[in-house]
């Protein structure tokens, strides 16, 4: 399972140390700023699966950091995690697009499993588990050298989000997939140019595929794509 990446804001140096290290000991990759304007340079330039963010902090408050962050980035899951319980604050957050508004002091198991939530609500956790290598009917896909091959002896070389786009749709075949899952955890961004890119991908995976008319990649118009075969098993 790859491990989702938490983007950590608090100005608060004790807190911020407590708050990392206990993130990591729950299997977190953790990025820790101290002031608003180092988090936004980070999310700039890093990718994350969600953010953790406090509203009083120096050269940019939360508030300022979150309305940037979602200017960038609709779709990230986003907690306040903050000392101010005023209503208006919390109100305030949730318009500006915030996910959850965790006011301090709280219980720290609650915080991992709404983390955890919104991980799995945002698609985050469709990730390659520990399976490496899936059979598709009479292809065999091998996800870490992103070799697919045929019974009869032809392999190709996928690129890397061809790869990773089968192997997630084939670790959940024949349900079907959301397609802004599929684009948040594979372009991390989900509009009108990601999808069209994918689309092109995934034209490319069925024309890999048409060798076996038992494998099938469906478009479920208003939900997502669902690949379809008669015999797909995870090897290892």
């Amino acid at each position: 399972m790859q491990i989702a990446k938490l983007l950590l804001v608090e100005d608060e140096r004790n807190f911020g140390i407590v708050m990392r290290d206990y993130l990591q000991m729950n299997g977190f990759e953790v990025v820790w700023c101290e002031d608003g304007l180092t988090g936004l340079s980070k999310f700039e330039t890093e990718p994350f699966n969600l953010c953790i963010i406090d509203v009083m902090m120096p050269k940019m408050d939360g508030f300022v950091l979150v309305e940037e962050i979602r200017r960038r980035n609709d779709a990230i899951p986003l907690v306040f995690l903050t000392a101010r319980s005023l209503r208006e604050d919390m109100l305030k957050g949730y318009r500006l697009g915030a996910d959850d508004y965790i006011v301090k002091p709280f219980d720290t198991e609650v915080l991992i499993l709404k983390i955890n939530a919104l991980l799995k609500r945002s698609g985050e956790q469709l990730m390659p588990d520990t399976a490496t290598a899936v059979k598709l009917s009479t292809f065999q896909l091998n996800y870490p050298l992103r070799e697919l091959t045929h019974c009869s002896g032809s392999c190709l070389k996928l690129s890397p989000k061809e790869a990773e786009l089968l192997y997630l749709l084939a670790l959940k075949q024949n349900l079907v997939v959301p397609k802004s899952v599929l684009l948040k955890k594979i372009w991390k961004e989900d509009n009108y140019f990601t999808g069209r890119s994918m689309d092109v991908y995934l034209t490319k995976l069925r024309k890999y595929l048409e060798a076996d008319p038992a494998i099938t990649i469906e478009n479920i118009h208003g939900n997502g794509y669902c690949l379809r075969s008669a015999n797909t098993e995870k090897l290892s």
